[in-house]
């Protein structure tokens, strides 16, 4: 149970970095993901900036909290740095599936730079690591150790593929839909 500890403990750390990252790299960045919170409408209109703000604080917070540390705290910590990111992912899940219901297309700016809109992917994808979030959350209250630094070493590599493939999510999909042909001209001779 160490791996799996390890392993969401790495998962969610990373994705909730690289999440963090994108949105706060700079005023540009922060701007587009307003931009993108005020475009799903899933919040009343004067609360964008309150909940985008939150949204990155939390993101931000999240993967300090799942920083390996002493076995003390690391009950403690792991089970509220866990729990804060399964309440963020159920939260995100929960608008995602408001704006579909809607009927509403809104791009994910979950990590910048994509403007794929929103999908079913992205619930399935939300749903994936909220799993991985509660397992970690239980695993972590119960005083599960995080094991010795071979578990890390094991458990940490596999994480952050599985954290790029989360991230670049929206780039994987895009590889598999058919590419259009542009219309050529007709030639006149």
């Amino acid at each position: 149970m160490t791996y799996a500890l390890m392993f969401c403990r790495s998962l969610i750390g990373l994705v909730f970095l690289a999440s963090s990252v994108s949105k706060l790299r700079g005023p540009d960045a922060f701007r587009t993901f307003v931009g993108s919170v005020r475009d799903m409408r899933v919040v009343p209109a004067r609360l964008t900036v309150t909940v985008a703000v939150l949204v990155a604080a939390v993101e931000a917070a999240t993967p300090l909290l799942l920083v390996p540390m002493p076995h003390a705290l690391a009950r403690t910590v792991g089970t509220v740095g866990f729990g804060l990111a399964a309440t963020a992912l159920a939260g995100f899940t929960g608008g995602i599936v408001a704006l579909l219901r809607k009927g509403r297309a809104a791009g994910c700016r979950c990590f910048g730079g994509s403007a794929a809109p929103f999908g079913r992917r992205h619930v399935v994808r939300n749903a994936a690591l909220f799993m991985a979030a509660a397992f970690g959350a239980y695993a972590a209250a119960r005083g599960i150790p995080i094991g010795p630094p071979q578990v890390t070493l094991m458990a940490a590599p596999v994480a952050a593929v599985c954290a790029i493939l989360v991230v670049r999510l929206d780039d994987l999909v895009s590889l598999s839909k058919p590419v259009s042909r542009a219309p050529t001209l007709a030639r006149h001779d």
